[in-house]
């Protein structure tokens, strides 16, 4: 589908927050929608990261398309399309959350929420992992909520972990771990950036689906993390597994000066944080 949409805005925030991408130069097609961009990674055929702005003050409610397609800018090789979820259970897991972009006029809403289904901006995704309320869909609740109960402007940067030794299937390899970062402006001494950030697994969840070749070809142990758990993590460490370039959302960390919720702590990854409700975010 064309599309002349202007996507992520860098200055949407008070303070200027460009779209993270790779700290060393590689291939990546930047790729705008409505209110959101993806920077997909041809050769893995899926997101390096996404940017989306949110404006809590003008959401609209409208209803799912599923009108999933390929975008028409480039190549279908270089995309991961409905072959990848055909009689299994894998979902396809929205990077940038359909709700997110949906504000604005009612025609720019109904843009938004019918790009959000292009397939550069999926991921597979295991069906509970995906769906579960404590979990993917449970943060990004959160992050609207707060969005929306504050009438503020948030601009959020998702995607999926992309490790050389993510298991094959039908021709990609499946992302074990998906990240998210927030970030938004207080007034504490003037304007400030604020930034959180989350990594979430679904590890766990893949030995479930019938994915004979991902198991076969599986190396090593799985990450120290386990089933149905998400975690506040040091923007940082995200940083760290993703290559990607985050020194400005790294300063902005509310994680690094905020105290932790006493026994949240995880002991395989200093200084994460399991989140098992909503009081455990540090914003």
């Amino acid at each position: 589908m064309a599309t002349t949409s202007s996507g992520y805005a860098a200055d949407f925030l008070p303070i200027v927050v460009e779209l993270p991408a790779p700290a060393v130069t590689t291939i990546e097609r930047e790729l705008a929608y409505t209110h959101f961009t993806v920077l997909l990674d041809p050769t893995r055929r899926f997101a390096v990261s996404t940017g989306v702005n949110i404006d809590g003050s003008s959401p609209l409610d409208i209803d799912r398309t599923d009108d999933w397609h390929l975008d028409a800018r480039i190549p279908a090789s270089e995309q991961a399309g409905e072959d990848i979820y055909a009689a299994n259970d894998l979902d396809r897991g929205h990077l940038v959350r359909r709700r997110d972009p949906v504000w604005g006029d009612q025609s720019t809403a109904a843009r938004a929420n019918e790009e959000t289904f292009v397939y550069t901006n999926a991921a597979p995704q295991a069906g509970h992992f995906n769906q579960g309320k404590e979990l993917w869909s449970g943060l990004e609740d959160f992050v609207l909520a707060y969005a929306r109960a504050y009438r503020q402007r948030i601009s959020v940067f998702t995607g999926p972990v992309l490790h050389a030794d993510d298991p094959p299937y039908r021709g990609i390899q499946i992302p074990r771990q998906f990240w998210k970062i927030a970030t938004w402006t207080t007034a504490e001494g003037g304007r400030a950036l604020a930034a959180s950030g989350y990594v979430l697994d679904q590890t766990p969840q893949l030995d479930d689906i019938d994915l004979a070749e991902a198991r076969a070809a599986a190396v090593g142990d799985p990450p120290p993390l386990g089933p149905y758990r998400t975690y506040q993590v040091p923007i940082s460490d995200i940083a760290e597994l993703t290559g990607l370039e985050l020194g400005q959302l790294i300063a902005a960390d509310r994680l690094a000066t905020a105290p932790v919720p006493h026994g949240t702590t995880d002991d395989d990854h200093l200084g994460w944080v399991r989140l098992q409700s909503r009081d455990d975010i540090v914003v």
